[in-house]
């Protein structure tokens, strides 16, 4: 037999695929298939960005510009040196944070703990209200400022039983036109938001952990603590800083309390464009609500990002299960 030609076989192994058939893109076929196939992606793609830009880009685009755009004309930065020195906008600035992670703190003890009785402690109807939290996430806000209302009103249900049964002209109870009143309803309204991802990371505790911690002789808060709690810290972090951006821009709640002396940046923004007529100094403040907003969400990204999911903490599920009772 003659030797095998090591030229062919060469040729052959340098060949694309073994077998001398072009790979796909090479030569003018293959690149002019491949510039078509970018450019019908590209043809797809058009419409949904199209339609994003028209809907939302546009209008933030146009927003922005006009807060550079002065009443006498031409383009400045004196809109935002005379918004941002306005004393009304920095007390609406310091209300609106305040607010903000005063119903933000409020609404994740209370979410934690509801949650907690949900998952961990089960009674008659648990299953019921856990699905009617999922049908409370689509409740507008003012449903529940105006509950309250009923509730705790000036002429409200709790005042009339006082009047009723002690004969005084009024209540003791008028604290829902005060800070205090849109604290209540934002964290009302916004518990569900925390309790939600709160319930999905629950489900997801192994039950065998939750016992290997009680035969140890770990008592109930301490399983919370080492146990259920690291599980459900980035669904707490996600369910916080989702409330958080919410208490920023909400509106409504602040508007059907009636609470006069409670100006937000919304609110500003509403007095200045509808009340005010200055459309410029309203898009400043929205611009700024805009870019507070942004910026707490990138942080919770960052935040997000770097805690990981449940069950990434410290690479092992059973770390927070005590080794020995009363360690």
């Amino acid at each position: 037999m003659s030797p095998p030609d090591t030229g062919t076989a060469a040729a052959a192994d340098a060949s694309p695929a073994g077998g001398g058939a072009p790979r796909s893109g090479s030569g003018p076929d293959g690149q002019r298939a491949t510039a078509r196939a970018r450019g019908t992606k590209a043809l797809r793609a058009l419409p949904p960005v199209a339609a994003l830009g028209t809907v939302f880009l546009y209008p933030l685009a146009l927003l922005v510009w006009q807060s550079f755009t002065p009443e006498d004309g031409g383009h400045s930065t004196a809109p935002y040196a005379a918004v941002l020195a306005e004393t009304s906008f920095r007390d609406a600035l310091t209300t609106t944070v305040l607010i903000a992670a005063g119903a933000t703190l409020g609404a994740l003890l209370l979410g934690l703990v509801l949650a907690l009785v949900l998952a961990f402690v089960p009674f008659p109807g648990s299953r019921a209200l856990g699905r009617f939290i999922d049908v409370f996430l689509a409740f507008p806000s003012f449903l529940i400022t105006l509950a309250l209302l009923f509730l705790y009103g000036t002429v409200g249900m709790a005042n009339g039983l006082w009047t009723d049964l002690t004969g005084a002209a009024t209540g003791p109870l008028d604290f829902l036109h005060t800070p205090w009143g849109v604290l209540l309803a934002e964290i009302t309204y916004f518990t569900p938001f925390v309790m939600r991802p709160l319930l999905a990371a629950f489900s997801q505790v192994e039950s065998g952990q939750l016992e290997a911690a009680a035969s140890l002789g770990a008592r109930p808060w301490r399983i919370v603590r080492r146990v259920i709690l690291p599980e459900a810290l980035p669904s707490l972090a996600a369910g916080g800083a989702l409330v958080l951006v919410l208490c920023l821009n909400e509106f409504g709640i602040v508007l059907f309390t009636g609470a006069k002396d409670v100006v937000t940046l919304p609110v500003l923004v509403y007095t200045k464009a509808l009340l005010d007529g200055d459309y410029t100094g309203a898009c400043v403040v929205a611009v700024v609500n805009i870019v507070l907003s942004v910026a707490l969400y990138a942080l919770y990204r960052t935040v997000a990002s770097r805690t990981g999911g449940p069950g990434a903490r410290g690479g092992s599920r059973t770390g927070g299960v005590p080794q020995r009772a009363g360690a």
